[in-house]
């Protein structure tokens, strides 16, 4: 939830438009970029999966592939039930004398409840339509896809035929399934070409593609732009860590905990990682632990 400005941002290559009150999440593994074009005020919330207090719900929702990257929540009674409990988890965060570690992981715990409770933005995909054949074949295919391409293989792992499989995908996606691993081993392929330095033809190895031509063509078929094109424009610089956005203030630090802190809230930092601090634009990052990324008005 922007609290000032308004810009872009991706998420898995897919640009988002932002302004006050616009709601970003961004789950393990996904590519995010901070648009150089845009200027942002608000929070950003890093925390490792283990550290919230459990429940069905919080669970549904760090487990959810299909949760929407972005939620334009407006100035509505939603925006409120989303800023309130991230404004107590930030100043309980910052208490003088160190924040307590349960409080701080109910706080988040309860965050999550009302973002799990918010609704979805109108989309064409009816992930659930799948039914318990496609929840149990999707995780499976990111998992996997990195190195599977074969819908026979996916079928003989998880017990189905490919037609049963094909039928869940056509409910969920309107596709069949090899449309659905061919985008999931594409977008894999995106976010290493992103984020790594290795030759496109050791990317093309991994999902099982022998000739460096062969994963071209299909790279270029599935994305539209050719594999060397999506490399080098978008690799990470390594001259500020992904973890810390650009901003004029001094970060805030986490506070000791009691329990092991590479279980709990990494970080809470004012965010303004663009243009509006006069330097560079920030590049993209994969995230390696769930990350909200909530724009919320100061409390």
């Amino acid at each position: 939830m922007v609290a000032q400005g308004s810009g872009e941002h991706t998420i898995d290559f897919v640009t988002y438009s932002y302004r006050p009150g616009t709601l970003l999440w961004v789950r393990p593994g996904q590519v995010q970029r901070f648009c150089p074009h845009g200027r942002m005020n608000g929070a950003y919330l890093l925390f490792t999966p283990a550290f919230p207090e459990t429940t069905s719900a919080v669970t549904r929702l760090s487990d959810d592939w299909s949760a929407p990257g972005c939620r334009q929540l407006n100035t509505s009674t939603d925006y409120a039930a989303a800023s309130a409990p991230l404004a107590r988890l930030h100043a309980d965060y910052d208490r003088p004398g160190g924040a307590s570690h349960e409080i701080l992981r109910l706080l988040l715990a309860g965050l999550l409840l009302h973002v799990n409770r918010l609704p979805r933005p109108g989309t064409r995909a009816a992930p659930h339509a799948g039914g318990d054949t496609y929840a149990r074949f999707h995780p499976e295919l990111e998992r996997s896809c990195a190195t599977i391409r074969r819908a026979e293989d996916y079928a003989d792992r998880l017990g189905y035929t490919v037609k049963t499989l094909t039928r869940a995908c056509q409910a969920a996606t309107g596709g069949p399934v090899k449309h659905v691993i061919d985008a999931c081993v594409a977008l894999q392929a995106q976010r290493l070409l992103a984020h790594s330095d290795e030759p496109v033809a050791v990317i093309a190895r991994r999902p099982g593609f022998s000739e460096p031509t062969d994963f071209g063509k299909f790279f270029t078929r599935r994305t539209g732009t050719a594999p060397g094109d999506s490399a080098v424009p978008s690799r990470m610089r390594p001259s500020r860590p992904p973890s810390e956005p650009r901003r004029p203030a001094k970060p805030l630090t986490p506070r000791p905990q009691a329990a092991d802190d590479r279980t709990g809230i990494k970080q809470i930092l004012p965010m303004i990682p663009s243009s509006s601090t006069g330097g560079p634009p920030r590049e993209e990052h994969v995230c390696s632990v769930p990350e909200i990324l909530i724009n919320a008005r100061s409390p």
